[in-house]
This record gives structure tokens, C-alpha cells and sequence, in this order.
């Protein structure tokens, strides 16, 4: 165990956020911590920071925070850098200061053994090299190489200063920063934000072999699903433990629930049965024996509350488009989008009632795409089309940025002139502005509830095609299945930019994929095209594999594209082979450094370490050589 809260509770004034805190985080575990907005997730993770004072909870044990040992607890909070003057490698290498620091001593040490053998000296420098190792100094390089490389930046990149970097990038340096520092309890705060898919999946593999332990929170099922091992869920200010996936937590909340509104119902009945007996006979003094021992067998029950109901609470919407459209609901031919250059030339057809989900990396086109369609930017060449009657609701991340000072209620009344105000209530109503939610002003408003202050102005028009851009995004996760679901049984037509793969794979039945070479359509749904990814990766391997052995050691190697691809992957195995050799002997010769008989001959020590230096720099070669074509080799696939 390295953390534990037991029964704590934190209030803000007169308002209690959360009455009853049961957590325990154990060493490697990985922990998500799952709940509605606003049920005070990032709450907890202030009180696991001691960021927030917490007091005595609702629960029957006595108040209690217990830690094992001294944990370092690392938590993004927010971005903020000393000076946007640095360059980004600089900032990321303040995270190996005490490596560093380490090997500075390291070396000024071995200078002065050189001109004097000290005993003393000497075992102090065996022991900062074996806290070097330990720190990972003969890995770091190779570390935060790899992590700047699946995070979306290129070699230019690191010499670049801060401020030139974009918002989302910024956060990115910021979680680079947390998780190469490598805390023993590590807290996520929506982690998978400003990510594309392929950063999302290497974190997944991170956080699963990540050494310590692990706290998330995050709305991201899939993400969530394949990473933790424990769920703590917060409802109606409470938490409780389930172990397992994310599926075994809503499995097991399903069969709690029925488990124990049946117990309550029996218990209920019996207690029933029982004073039923003890009304029949009170008044009988041959039976007084028999009363008293019904009464207290209800005395000593240990009562069974009606289980909460679950907290579903969500919005909703009548889905049925005004008008139809025709059946050609939109054509786009050789439409090429950018802004001063074209980042994709666009082709494909719907047909009226489809669903697109346009997926890929962050920056290449899919937005633009979307702001295209909608006349917000111009095309730079190409066509397209809607079909006709078409009537488009059009929902954008900006819509959930509004600062307006007008109230709720104006807000919509302005949409809508003409509606009166039940109809302005009512619409608002189910979309969860209720009461004196309708006069809070707009610019107040959480992120969440923006979204769904623009979603109900954009469902209210009823329009029959819908171009929505990441709409989920500060949604909780029944607000995201209420989405979900709505747009399944929609029947007019979607085109919808995601990265949550949830949404996609349960929606979309045709998909636009962004990648570096454009954009490609393919008329399958998320399933089906991963499926057809990882076959087309294993023929691309087999057919490398073919063409190398068709070249004969006498004959005119003819340089091909698989060919070159083969030899890259055959050098990227065999530096990951001399990369692993070489930290094994820089490990053999630090292990000999911590020999008595070593380390008080000062002329030993040199020579080892020499022979480290040495090492050192064919590991930095190696290392380097390695991204570099592991670059290489992923633009191939692409």
C-alpha cells in the first residue's frame, strides 16, 4: 500500500462535494477514477495532492490518510513554464536535473582520483554511479527520444522555444515533463485530450508498463478499458471500489445493484412477516416469550438500504429532422482544403441516412474539412455538394468557448424569437437547464454545459444533416452514450470529426482517414477497417520479406521501395540488439565499480570508466540512428 483515504469528506462552505472518500492506491496499480461531471473527480485528486483539507466523512471508521513512506505524487495541473524563451529539449531535460547533477560529480570526482588516489573518494564515486544507474542516466537519452517521437515532434522541434508552440503542443511538454519524472503515484487528469490515435495508443502501452503506480481520470472508455485494473466510481458523493477493466465495473455495478435491491426487498418482507406475528400475539401472555424474541431478531438486523438508483440522468432531444433530404445527401469530388497550402484532396459520396466518422492525426485537414463543407473557409479547388432540402446543424469546438454575458434563457430566445417561454423552457429542460440554471449566464457556464447549451439550439432546428466537430469533448460518459445513442437512431445524415474511438466504432459505418499522404474513404466501419490495417501491415511484411530473399548474392540488386523498407527494419532489429548489449555492459562495469577490490584502486576505476565513456557514446549513436529510421520506417507505413 502507498496511499490510503478512509472516510474523508470535502466541503466548500456549506456544500459537501464529497461526504464519504474510500481510496486506496497499491504499488503498480493502475486506477481509474470514474464519475458524472461535476461528482468531484478531480476533487479526489486534489485530495490525494494534499491540495485539499479533508475532515471526517459519513461512513462508520474513524478519519484517517495513511501513506507508506515518503510517496512522490505527480499531478498535471496546469501548464505554466518559467520562461517560453527555452527550448523544448532544454525543458524537458529540467526533469533530469538530478542525473545531470549526478554526473557532474561523477566526473569532477574522477578528475581529482586521477591526480590522487583517496580511498574515501573513490567508494563516494561508486556510490554516485550506482545512483546514476539507478536514476536511469544510461536510459534517459533514449526515453524522452522516443516519447518526443510518438507525441507528434519532429527533430526541428526541439530546438524551437516554447512560445512557439501551440496550446495543445504545450500541454503535451507539460505531460511529457510529468511522466518522464516518474512519480510513485502518477494522476491523470484527462489524459488522451489535445492526442490523435497514435499517441493515444502508445500512452495505452506506456501507462500498462509504467513501474509505479497509476491514477486516471478520464471519459475515454476505450482508453480507460485497456489500461487500468481497478475502478473507483463517485456517485452521489461517495466512492467504491470495483477490480477489474472498465467492462468488469459495469458489470459488477449491474449485479451489486440487483444483488442488493433484491436482499432489501426480502429484508423488507421479513421485517413485514415478523411485526405481523408480534401484532397477532402482544397482548397474549402465553406467547410474550415468542413476541420478545421476534422483536429482537428485527433489533439486531442489520438494515439493507434500498440501493441508489443509478445517477443516469442525462439530455434528450426530439431527433426527427423537419424536412427529408434527396437520397444523394452530399458529393465531393477532388475537393482539395487547406489554407495558404492543401492539406488532403477530399473524395466521396453519402447517401441519405449514412454516418462518416472522419478520424486521424491532429493538424491534418480533418477541421478544415468540416469548416469547408459549412462555408466557413474556401475550398482551393474541387467540388462539392449537398443534396436537396438538405438542412445542415453544424456544431464546432468554439461553440463551447462562448464568453456571451447574456443569460441561458437570452441566449436561446435569440436563436429562437419566436418561441414563447414554455417552449423556451421546455427546450432548455431537456437539455438539463432547469430552474435557476436558465439565468446563469453563458459565459459562466462549465465547458460541459456550453456544449450542451449549443447542441440544444442546433437540435431544435431539427435539421436532417448533421457536421458535427468533436462533439463529445467535455462530456461525461452517460452524456456520451445519450450522444451515442441519439445519433444512432437518427435518420438523417452525419458527418462527425472524433478521436473517441468508442463513438466511432459505435456510430460511424463508413470512415475518412487523415494521415500524412491525404485523406482516404473507406465505406467500412471502425471494426472492419482495424481489422483491414493489420492485414495490409502483415502482407506489406511478408512481401518485404520475399523481395529480400528473390536477391541473389551474384545478381544486380535493384533498389526498391520493400526493399529499402526491409533493410531499415533489419537495421532497426539489429541496433535494438546492440543498444540491449551495450546497457548490459555499461551494467557489468557498474556492478564492477562496486567492488571493493576495484574501487580503492583509483587507476581500475579509470579505466572503467573510460571504457563507460566509451560505451556511453556508442549507446548515443546507436539510440540516434534508431529513432531515426524508426521515423523513417513509420512514414512508410503511412
Amino acid at each position: 500500500m502507498l496511499f490510503k483515504i478512509t472516510n474523508g469528506s470535502v466541503s466548500f462552505g456549506a456544500d459537501t462535494i464529497l461526504e464519504r472518500i474510500d481510496i486506496e492506491i497499491k504499488d503498480r496499480e493502475k486506477i481509474a477514477v470514474v464519475g458524472r461531471n461535476g461528482s468531484g473527480k478531480t476533487t479526489l485528486l486534489k485530495c490525494i495532492t494534499g491540495e485539499l483539507t479533508m475532515e471526517e466523512g459519513t461512513g462508520e471508521e474513524a478519519f484517517s490518510v495513511t501513506r507508506a513512506g515518503n510517496p512522490v505524487i505527480g499531478h498535471l495541473k496546469q501548464i505554466a513554464f518559467e520562461d517560453d524563451g527555452t527550448s523544448l529539449i532544454d525543458e524537458l531535460l529540467k526533469v533530469f536535473k538530478p542525473i545531470k547533477d549526478t554526473e557532474a560529480k561523477m566526473q569532477a570526482l574522477l578528475t581529482e582520483i586521477e591526480k590522487t588516489a583517496d580511498e574515501d573518494k573513490i567508494k563516494e564515486y561508486s556510490k554516485l554511479n550506482e545512483r546514476f544507474e539507478f536514476l536511469g542516466g544510461y536510459t534517459y537519452k533514449k526515453e524522452y527520444s522516443a516519447m518526443l517521437k510518438n507525441f507528434g515532434f519532429t527533430e526541428s522541434d526541439k530546438t524551437k522555444p516554447l512560445s512557439e508552440f501551440s496550446g495543445g503542443q504545450r500541454t503535451k511538454i507539460a505531460f511529457m515533463k510529468l511522466l518522464l519524472s516518474h512519480p510513485d503515484v502518477l494522476l491523470l487528469d484527462e489524459p488522451t485530450n489535445h492526442l490523435d490515435v497514435t499517441a493515444v495508443r502508445w500512452l495505452e502501452g506506456y501507462i500498462k508498463n509504467y513501474k509505479s503506480a497509476v491514477v486516471i481520470v478520464s471519459h475515454d472508455r476505450m482508453f480507460v478499458e485497456k489500461t487500468v485494473d481497478k475502478v473507483y466510481e463517485i456517485e452521489y458523493g461517495e466512492t467504491k471500489g470495483y477490480r477489474g477493466k472498465y467492462s468488469d465495473f459495469e458489470r459488477q455495478k449491474r449485479e451489486n445493484y440487483q444483488k442488493q435491491l433484491k436482499d432489501h426487498e426480502y429484508q423488507k418482507q421479513e421485517i413485514a412477516r415478523l411485526m405481523r406475528l408480534v401484532e397477532r400475539f402482544r397482548y397474549k401472555a402465553t406467547k410474550a416469550s415468542m413476541v420478545q424474541s421476534k422483536l429482537k431478531q428485527i433489533e439486531h438486523m442489520k438494515i439493507i438500504d434500498k440501493p441508489n438508483r443509478y445517477d443516469l440522468k442525462s439530455f434528450h432531444a426530439n431527433f426527427t429532422p423537419r424536412v427529408e433530404s434527396v437520397k444523394e445527401a452530399l458529393w465531393v469530388k477532388d475537393l482539395s482544403i487547406g489554407y495558404d497550402k492543401s492539406l488532403a484532396t477530399v473524395n466521396f459520396e453519402l447517401v441519405r441516412g449514412k454516418k462518416l466518422g472522419v478520424i486521424g492525426q491532429n493538424g491534418i485537414g480533418k477541421s478544415t474539412l468540416l469548416k469547408t463543407l459549412t462555408g466557413e473557409i474556401q475550398a482551393l479547388s474541387g467540388k462539392f455538394a449537398f443534396g436537396l432540402r438538405s438542412e445542415i446543424g453544424y456544431f464546432n469546438q468554439q461553440m463551447a468557448e462562448d464568453v456571451s454575458n447574456k443569460t441561458v434563457f437570452e441566449d436561446f430566445q435569440d436563436a429562437f424569437p419566436r418561441a414563447d417561454q414554455t417552449e423556451v423552457r421546455t427546450a432548455l429542460g431537456s437539455f438539463l437547464f432547469t430552474g435557476e440554471d436558465v439565468f446563469k449566464k453563458v459565459s459562466e457556464l462549465s465547458g460541459g454545459e456550453r456544449v450542451r447549451l449549443a447542441l440544444c439550439k442546433m437540435f431544435k432546428k431539427r435539421p436532417n444533416f448533421l457536421i458535427l466537430d468533436e462533439p463529445t469533448n467535455h462530456m461525461d460518459i452517460v452524456g456520451k452514450e445519450t450522444l451515442e445513442n441519439m445519433l444512432c437512431e437518427y435518420p438523417g445524415t452525419v458527418i462527425f470529426v472524433s478521436h473517441d474511438r468508442y463513438l466511432v466504432s459505435k456510430v460511424a459505418d463508413s470512415l475518412l482517414v487523415f494521415d500524412d499522404d491525404g485523406a482516404t474513404y473507406f465505406p467500412d466501419n471502425y471494426a472492419e477497417y482495424e481489422l483491414k490495417q493489420a492485414e495490409k501491415e502483415q502482407t506489406e511484411s511478408i512481401q518485404s520479406v520475399k523481395m529480400v530473399g528473390n536477391v541473389s548474392g551474384g545478381k544486380k540488386a535493384f533498389s526498391t521501395p520493400l526493399k529499402d523498407k526491409s533493410k531499415k527494419q533489419k537495421r532497426v532489429a539489429k541496433l535494438e540488439t546492440l543498444i540491449s548489449q551495450t546497457e548490459e555492459q555499461m551494467q557489468t562495469l557498474n556492478k564492477e565499480l562496486q567492488n571493493p577490490s576495484v574501487y580503492s584502486d583509483y587507476v581500475k576505476v579509470g579505466e572503467i570508466q573510460q571504457k563507460l565513456d566509451s560505451l556511453q557514446a556508442l549507446y548515443d549513436e546507436y539510440s540516434t540512428e534508431w529513432l531515426q529510421l524508426s521515423e523513417e520506417l513509420e512514414k512508410d507505413n503511412k
